[in-house]
C-alpha cells in the first residue's frame, strides 16, 4: 500500500454572459473566420458585475464538494491558483474558505498563470502526503477579462473566465490505485517579455494589461509540454500509448494539435474545451477536466495526463490514475 492523493471530485463554474466571436467583431477589428482559423475559440464567457474570481472559485469549489459527497467542514487545505486575485492580498483562498465556512485550515494563492493548476496540485498534493491535512480543495478560477487590452485584438479574443476545483484526499492505495502518480513543475523567468502583464503594485501601481509575443509563445509551448509530458511518463515508466486521457491547457488549438502530434497521441485522446471557453489561465485545466469527467469520457481507472505552460514562462504536468 502507498499514501496518495486521490481524485474525488471536480467541479465549475462560468460567468453568466457568453460572447460569441461575432458579438466580439462587433467592437474589436476581427472575425469569427479569424478567430476560429487561428486559435479554434468559437465563444468565451465574461464576468459580469457581483461576478469576481473569488465567486467563481467558490461556486466551482460547492460543486466538488457536491460530487465528492462532503461538506466545506472536511476540507483542511485550500489551494488556489490565479492570476487574477480579487484583491492584492489577502489571499482570495481565504474569501473561498469564508465563503464555504470552513475556516481555521490551511488556505491560500499560487500564482504561475496558466500552470498555476498544476502548481497548486503539486503543492496540495505534497501537504496531502506529509499529513499537513487530510483533504484539499484545488482550485484554478480567473477573471482574466479584467486584465485585457479590448483595443488589442491579438490578444484579447484569446482569453475568458470561469474556475474549476478538484477535491483530493489523502489515501492509502494499492500500487496500482487510484491517486497522483507524479508531478513535475518547471519555471525560466528569461522569457518574461514574451508573455506578461505590464503593470503591479510595485512597478506602476496598476493591475496593467496582458501583453503576448504570440508565434514565439507558440514554439516554446510546444517544445515544453511535449518534454514535461514526456518526462512525468518516464518516471512511472509508461509512454503516451498507456494514457487514456490528456487534459491540457486550452490555449489554442493550434497548440494543442502540435503537441498532440509530437507526443504521437491520436486527437480522440485530448479534452478539448478551447472552442466553448477559450483561454480561462489557471482555470484552464481544471474546466476541461470537469467537463470531460461529467459527461462520462474520463472514467474511474483512467489514467489521464494534466498539462499547461504559461507566462513566465511556467509548465508542468500531473499523472493521474482517477
Amino acid at each position: 500500500m502507498t499514501l496518495r492523493s486521490v481524485l474525488i471530485g471536480t467541479g465549475s463554474a462560468l460567468p453568466k454572459r457568453v460572447v460569441s466571436n461575432a458579438e466580439l467583431a462587433q467592437t474589436v477589428d476581427t472575425s469569427d473566420e479569424w478567430i476560429v482559423e487561428r486559435t479554434g475559440i468559437r465563444q468565451r464567457y465574461i464576468a459580469g458585475e457581483g461576478e469576481t474570481t473569488s465567486t467563481l472559485a467558490t461556486d466551482a469549489a460547492r460543486r466538488a464538494l457536491a460530487a465528492a459527497g462532503l461538506e466545506p467542514a472536511d476540507i483542511g487545505l485550500i489551494v488556489l491558483a490565479t492570476a487574477t486575485p480579487d484583491q492584492t492580498f489577502p489571499a482570495t483562498a481565504t474569501q473561498v474558505q469564508h465563503a464555504l465556512g470552513c475556516n481555521g485550515g490551511i488556505a491560500f494563492d499560487v500564482a504561475a498563470v496558466c500552470s498555476g493548476f498544476l502548481y497548486a496540485m503539486g503543492v496540495a498534493d505534497s501537504l496531502l502526503r506529509t499529513g499537513m491535512a487530510k483533504r484539499a480543495l484545488v482550485i484554478g478560477a480567473e477573471t482574466f477579462s479584467r486584465i485585457l487590452d479590448w483595443d488589442d485584438r491579438t490578444t484579447c479574443v484569446l482569453f475568458g473566465d470561469g474556475a474549476g476545483a478538484v477535491v483530493l484526499e489523502a489515501r492509502e492505495v494499492a500500487e496500482d490505485g487510484p491517486g497522483v502518480l507524479a508531478t513535475r513543475l518547471h519555471a525560466d523567468g528569461k522569457h518574461n517579455g514574451l508573455l506578461y502583464v505590464d503593470g503591479g503594485p510595485s512597478s506602476t501601481g496598476t493591475v496593467g494589461h496582458v501583453r503576448m509575443k504570440g508565434p514565439e509563445v507558440f514554439r516554446h509551448a510546444v517544445v515544453n509540454l511535449a518534454e514535461v509530458l514526456r518526462e512525468v511518463l518516464a518516471d512511472q515508466g509508461l509512454t503516451a500509448a498507456d494514457l487514456d486521457w490528456v487534459v491540457p491547457h486550452q490555449a489554442n488549438q493550434r497548440i494543442l494539435d502540435a503537441t498532440a502530434r509530437k507526443l504521437g497521441l491520436p486527437a480522440e485522446k485530448v479534452v478539448v474545451t478551447v472552442d466553448q471557453h477559450a483561454n480561462t489561465s489557471a482555470a484552464s485545466v481544471p474546466l476541461a477536466l470537469d467537463t470531460a469527467v461529467r459527461d462520462g469520457r474520463i472514467k474511474p481507472g483512467d489514467l489521464v495526463m494534466l498539462e499547461a505552460m504559461g507566462g513566465g514562462f511556467t509548465w508542468g504536468a500531473s499523472l493521474i490514475r482517477v
